[in-house]
Formats: structure tokens, C-alpha cells, sequence
């Protein structure tokens, strides 16, 4: 694709995520934009302040795109910015996270010259965004027992052993497990619930669970919704069984629907996790912004357009 003499992509990397792979790669990402023709402005996260200062300047017609590098809490920061400052500029996704939830969705690659190369590229896809108490996620966001699970994982564990990271924490809290009473009110219908916990997801996996909303389309306006009731404790063996294999939503321990519009309430508190991340406290008021992002992806790997 020829680029204009001065098109521009902004760079936006953790350098933590990956147990530092972008720092440690920074001058070969930027010497392989620059051969493609790009000015890079490279913006260093920290806790979303640089991004949003940067994202709040920039100029749209001088830039071609955007490239995220990190996990799904880099993504999430990036794309509440440009929510925030109405930045409608392509976004790239260089993977580094423990999970990489968002970017398996579209099937991008984690080594980063090939992940380059998509994001580099020419095609792209659609993508919904999901609102919660005004916040964006892009993939999931998560209420109930054991859903902090990432946020309590030693940060060095997930660098080193992945995904089985939040495995082996959420063993652990296991026994800490008590149902909570919810009212999840939709434009169709109001539900009261007991559940242990639950997922909004805009995306089909969460925490490595490849399949945890196997039904699930990023660019149909709608939420996942996924629930899993107060049940003996001897059930949960075969029903994490059907989740690793995506066959849950039929399960009678499972409430599992579809909406564009959602209000949690609970009688009582219980931790909230966005995108990895610490979320916002209850009442959770969802909605969504379809087809809010174009997402770059791999021509020949993507097929569901």
C-alpha cells in the first residue's frame, strides 16, 4: 500500500507486558515502521495519563493508524481514549499479554515481525465496544467469586507460566465461593438470580477460557451474558469440563443470553474485573457502541467478514 511522504502512526507499547518484550524490541518495531514509510510517535504507557494527553492533541488527518502493544488492559486504556477524544483512526494489536484474549479473537499472531505485519497491513475488520458505567471494555467484563483472579495472579507467574497462572489461583479460592443474589434487568425481561459469578463479554474467552462465550460476535451489537448459578459444589468439575469444551450454555447450572442493553444489581457488594483490570462497583449499567472500532487483521486468517 503507498503511503503518503509524511503519514504518521502513533506507537502506543507496556513496556511490562511480555516480561518486557517491547522494550526490549522498541528500536525494531519502530525501525520496521519507519521502513514502511511511517513517522512514528512512540507513547509509553502509564496508567493511561500519556496516552490520553497524546490522544487529546493528536491531529487525525495526519495519522494512518494506531498500533497497541501489550495485553488486553494496554488495549482497554488505548481504546478508552479514543472513545474519550473521538479518535476513529485503525487499530493494530502487537499481543504481550498473559491472556491476549482480544487479539485471539482475531486470530492475530504473538510473534511480534508477524503481528507487525498485519498491523502494517491493509486489512481490516469491525469490532463492537462494549460500555460499562460509561467505560469501555473490549472483551469482557467479569462480577462474583474468583473474578479478581488476575488482579490477585503475581504478575512475574503470569509472565512465566501464562494463562495456567489464573488457573491455579482460582483453585486456590475455591473455597471461598457463596452465592450472591442478582437482579439483571434487559429492555426483554428482568431476571433475579443466584449466582457465584458471571460475564458480559463482548469476545468469546476470558483469562485463557478459549470458549467461555462460545456464541459470541464482535461486531453484531450485542453482549454475552454468562452466568453461573448457585450449585453443589461436587457439580463444578464436570461443568468446568463443558466450559473448557464451549458445550456451558446449555448446561441448567448456566444462564446464558444475548442483549444490546443491561443493569446489574446485587444485595450486597462483590469485586468487578474489566478487561484484566479492576472494574467499576455496582449498580453496572452495560450498553453498547457497535462496530465503534476497525481492527487490523490478517487477510489471509480472517475469513468472517
Amino acid at each position: 500500500m503507498t503511503k503518503r511522504e509524511n503519514s504518521k502512526l502513533l506507537l502506543y507499547y507496556n513496556g511490562y507486558s511480555g516480561n518486557g518484550m517491547f522494550r526490549n524490541n522498541l528500536d525494531h518495531i519502530i525501525e520496521r515502521c519507519q521502513e514502511t514509510g511511517y513517522q512514528v510517535t512512540v507513547v509509553r504507557a502509564k496508567k493511561g495519563v500519556m496516552i490520553d494527553r497524546a490522544l487529546s492533541e493528536i491531529d487525525q488527518e495526519e495519522y494512518s493508524r494506531i498500533i497497541a502493544c501489550g495485553g488486553d488492559g494496554t488495549i482497554n486504556i488505548c481504546v478508552n481514549a479514543m472513545v474519550r477524544h473521538d479518535i476513529h483512526l485503525p487499530l493494530g494489536i502487537l499481543p504481550a499479554g498473559t491472556a491476549n484474549d482480544f487479539a485471539y479473537y482475531f486470530e492475530l499472531p504473538n510473534n511480534i515481525d508477524a503481528a507487525l505485519n498485519v498491523a502494517l497491513g491493509d486489512r481490516t475488520t469491525k469490532a463492537d465496544v462494549g460500555l460499562v458505567n460509561g467505560k469501555c471494555f473490549i472483551n469482557v467484563a467479569a462480577m462474583g467469586a474468583m473474578v479478581d483472579v488476575s488482579q490477585k495472579t503475581d504478575p512475574t507467574l503470569k509472565n512465566a507460566i501464562g494463562p495456567l497462572a489464573y488457573y491455579l489461583k482460582g483453585a486456590s479460592e475455591l473455597t471461598q465461593l457463596h452465592p450472591i443474589n442478582v437482579r439483571l434487568t434487559t429492555p426483554e425481561k428482568v431476571r433475579e438470580e443466584e449466582i457465584y459469578f458471571m460475564t458480559v463479554c463482548n469476545g468469546e474467552s476470558a483469562g485463557g477460557f478459549r470458549k467461555l462465550s462460545p456464541n459470541s460476535m464482535m461486531n453484531d451489537g450485542l453482549m454475552d451474558v454468562v452466568a453461573f448459578r448457585k450449585m453443589p459444589i461436587l457439580e463444578f468439575p464436570p461443568l468446568l469440563f463443558e466450559v473448557l469444551n464451549g458445550r456451558h450454555p446449555e448446561n441448567k447450572n448456566v444462564l446464558y443470553f444475548q442483549t444490546d442493553s443491561l443493569l446489574i444489581e446485587a444485595d450486597e457488594d462483590m469485586p468487578t474485573d474489566v478487561d484484566g483490570e479492576c472494574g467499576e462497583t455496582l449498580p453496572l449499567k452495560f450498553s453498547m457502541l457497535k462496530q465503534r472500532l476497525d481492527i487490523f487483521v490478517d487477510s489471509f486468517t480472517w475469513k468472517f467478514d
